[in-house]
């Protein structure tokens, strides 16, 4: 069995990876060693032998030499430089890739007391240091001990008596160094425990930082940071007085050295007995043995300092998977769906038992529901199943195997689970749904769904759970893109054509139509005067208000002093709500102010008393034209835009495209009821106008109509596709609750397991929503896959083939919902409130 990544030592990377190219590393070093000591044996002949005696040959040849020589030993020193970082990083690669396959293989337990900061901290930050050291680990001391002993020789060679008391100056170093780099590592560990600390902190309330913005505690999570910044700040300046004392100490004797080779080497020249050449060569071979030595020095520091942290990492994952995650020469078993659970116990710290001596049995095929008050052990005895928790004692059986020694890859081809708080990775909603899938092929399964099935499948998978109308809301919001999808806005066009034959009249509460003639309250006030989509960034309408082209059109027309006292009056508006009420999301719902944006309009309207708009600076001026500009009157009821005004912002509708086709024809592609609009969602593009936002159910009954129309057209299919690629955000946060439960069942029911466990899998569903889960279970999966499911909807029971009531790690009763309701006992009381 492989040694855990978490019980190697630190050399044993620097000695065990990539030995061809640490033996190719070798060779060189040993001919760049070589190369350094003869531009050293040039000077001196060019000295004694070229000048000393005016031989211009000689001195041509020595200087050739002595450069071809310095030119090989850079480009073997460069060499060297780019394998030891190649090994470095590959070294770093493979640390980081093993470590997190180890982290992602421990259990639970442990990732309960450890935060997540901890993890990232140490495989990102933490780890770089190591990884670098383990490049060098072998190449670094190698290359410098032969070069100081090959220097050391050469100084040796030229004088004895100067060699040694050079020599002398590092071995008085070496004596003092390693009392200062004791007290460096000591304050090295402490800041690298600091900075875990600070980083699982910092990943803490950014994880709960919906608990933080509900409870306001701003100034409690800045004190909890402070104190821990302070602890950083003393350890990491402890650690710096201690690294810059390492130097201090080496500086000192390196200025040693000269002052004794200046002193002796002087006096021996200047009494004959040491010539010139040879004390200038002398001379460069002392500066050439320091830099071999300092970076002994350095490699020194940054080993202990790589020794602290890979100690630190690895003791901080030195635990071990309760489960192997496969077994060697043999396939994953598969398992029939039969549960059988004998004396089943769960003790965790202080003999607490979560569960206590369980006795169950469950056939093929047959559903059971776990019910019982909270912490009475349902969700406890449903990740046992699962394998999540490793029992204690007794026996768990699935499919006549215990549990306790099948491979994780056993369980993952034989049990689908859905958990209450599901987690939705950052991808698509394809991606999501396929995980259990994609996992199954990553360990060697069969999910049963063939590629040229997946998007029926899944099509049909979202329709199953109901997420069916969100995703084609989802593609209905996204636009298409016309060089993926030319045949596609085709479609769409047609589609227009058909909805505007077919539903222009009973649509009209619903949808405001674009007409080129009328004003377009459900528009902007830039959509309804370029009734257009720009095709250059510069002219988006977010950024109109800063471009000169537009400015001068709105000045001409004398629309810029209207528009600027309108966001005038939408930003003092706001203002006083806000200050009234609060920043409530409603408020902001009702103004096109941002609210991120309301401190900056907050000092606006204050420097707006007493003064016009117009007088208001150039900036400012263009920051109210900015807020009028995105002003909706449909949708933002804050303020109301006068009659008089909208003629006017109609009228200059068509002056502005007359405008930009003289002066710059290609700016704007102005709405056409014939052509696709790029910048426009699939949905506004078939509607060729706005859902009435306001209108309650508007969108749903729209969306209904066009799905009809493009079930005609044949492109439904491939319009859900688009939906299926909606990125669902940072942990799926773009997503409601109930989404990412339906997300999760959808992805449980594709894998089509024998055995699912749901732990109150539909609880963040509406009724009808879990009336359909429910009704999908019992029809599709009864009879065919075990279904152990935490209920927390006791009105669903008379669905389960048998009932089993917790209490205290126990299960207290047990059989069909109508016995137990005939027996009057725990579950009577449970379901009538009674007790």
């Amino acid at each position: 069995m492989p040694l855990p990544i978490s019980k190697r030592s630190l050399y044993s990377w620097a000695f065990t990876q990539y030995l061809r190219l640490q033996a190719l590393l070798l060779a060189i070093i040993v001919v760049m060693v070589a190369t350094r000591v003869l531009p050293l044996e040039m000077q001196k002949r060019v000295i004694n032998q070229a000048i000393g005696m005016r031989d211009m040959d000689a001195l041509y040849l020595y200087s050739g030499m002595y450069l071809g020589f310095v030119v090989l030993s850079s480009t073997l020193k460069y060499v060297t430089n780019i394998l030891q970082s190649y090994i470095g990083q590959k070294v770093l690669l493979e640390m980081r890739q093993g470590l997190f396959e180890h982290v992602l293989s421990l259990p639970l337990a442990f990732f309960r007391r450890t935060p997540p900061g901890t993890i990232i901290n140490s495989l990102i930050s933490e780890m770089v240091p190591v990884g670098e050291f383990v490049g060098v680990a072998f190449s670094m001391p190698v290359v410098n001990v032969l070069t100081f002993l090959v220097m050391a020789g050469y100084m040796f060679s030229l004088n004895a008596t100067l060699a040694a008391l050079s020599i002398a100056v590092y071995v008085a170093d070496v004596a003092i160094l390693p009392i200062v780099q004791r007290k460096f590592n000591q304050s090295n560990r402490k800041r690298v425990v600091a900075t875990q600390e600070l980083s699982s902190l910092v990943g803490e309330s950014a994880t709960g930082i919906q608990e933080v913005h509900a409870n306001a505690s701003y100034a409690l999570e800045a004190d909890k940071f402070r104190g821990r910044m302070a602890r950083v700040y003393k350890t990491s300046l402890w650690m710096y007085i201690y690294k810059f004392g390492i130097k201090y100490v080496d500086n000192f004797f390196q200025s040693l050295g000269p002052f004794i080779l200046f002193l002796v080497g002087g006096w021996l020249a200047i009494r004959g007995r040491f010539d010139l050449g040879a004390f200038v060569a002398f001379l460069s071979a002392y500066e050439k043995v320091y830099d071999p030595w300092r970076e002994l020095m350095e490699f020194w520091q940054r080993y202990q300092d790589a020794k602290v942290r890979y100690k630190q990492i690895m003791t901080n994952f030195d635990d071990q998977s309760e489960q192997a995650a496969f077994a060697e020469g043999r396939d994953p078993y598969i398992l029939r769906g039969e549960i059988r659970l004998r004396d089943v116990s769960y003790v965790v710290g202080g003999n607490i038992r979560l569960l206590d001596r369980i006795n169950l049995d469950l056939r093929e095929g047959e559903h059971l529901a776990l019910v019982g008050f909270s912490g009475s052990g349902k969700s406890t005895l449903a990740l046992v199943l699962a394998q999540l928790y490793r029992y204690t004692s007794g026996s768990v059986e699935l499919g006549g195997m215990e549990v306790g020694e099948l491979t994780k890859r056993d369980m993952v081809h034989n049990v689908g689970m859905v958990v209450q708080h599901p987690y939705i990775f950052s991808g698509s909603i394809r991606e999501n749904l396929l995980y259990s899938c994609d996992a199954l092929r990553f360990n060697e399964g069969d999910c049963h769904i063939p590629d040229e099935e997946r998007l029926d499948r899944l099509i049909e998978a979202v329709q199953q759970v109901g997420l069916f109308l969100d995703v084609l809301r989802f593609a209905l919001r996204s636009r298409l893109d016309p060089e993926r999808h030319a045949d596609l806005t085709d479609s769409i066009v047609r589609a227009r054509m058909a909805f505007n034959e077919l539903h222009r009249g009973e649509a009209d509460e619903d949808i405001e139509f674009l007409d080129v003639d009328a004003f377009q309250q459900y528009g902007s006030i830039a959509l309804n005067i370029t009734f257009g989509a720009p095709r250059r960034p510069e002219l988006a309408h977010d950024r109109l208000s800063e471009n000169d082209f537009f400015l001068d059109f709105l000045a001409e027309h004398g629309l810029h002093g209207d528009l600027v006292r309108l966001g005038a009056e939408i930003a003092r508006r706001t203002v006083e709500i806000v200050g009234a009420v609060g920043p409530s999301p409603d408020v902001f719902e009702q103004s096109p102010m941002a609210q991120l944006d309301h401190d900056t309009y907050a000092g606006i309207v204050d420097a707006l008393h007493g003064r016009a708009p117009e007088e208001l600076p150039r900036g400012d001026q263009r920051l109210l034209l900015k807020l009028a500009l995105a002003f909706t009157p449909g949708m933002h009821k804050l303020v109301g835009l006068g009659p008089g005004l909208t003629e006017r912002l109609l009228h200059a509708r068509r002056a502005f495209m007359e405008h930009v086709l003289e002066l710059d024809p290609g700016a704007f592609a102005f709405f056409d009821a014939k052509e696709h609009i790029d910048s426009q969602s699939i949905q506004d593009n078939i509607l060729f106008g706005y859902i009435r936002q306001d209108n309650a159910g508007a969108e749903n009954r729209v969306n209904q109509l066009i799905m009809q129309l493009l079930i005609v057209e044949n492109v439904l299919e491939r319009v859900l596709a688009i939906g299926l690629d909606f990125d669902v955000g940072s942990s799926g946060d773009r997503l409601s609750g109930g989404q990412r439960q339906k997300i999760a069942l959808a992805r449980a029911f594709l894998k089509s397991s024998p055995v699912i466990i749901l732990d109150e899998a539909t609880s963040a569903l509406d009724n009808a929503s879990q009336t359909r889960i429910q009704n999908l279970i019992t029809r599709k999966w009864k009879g065919k896959s075990t279904v152990v499911s935490v209920i927390h909807r006791l009105d669903t029971l008379k669905n389960y083939d048998t009932v089993a009531v917790m209490k205290a790690g126990r299960i207290i009763e047990k059989g069909s919902y109508l016995e137990l309701m005939e027996k009057k006992g725990a579950l009577y009381e449970l379901v009538t409130g009674n007790s």
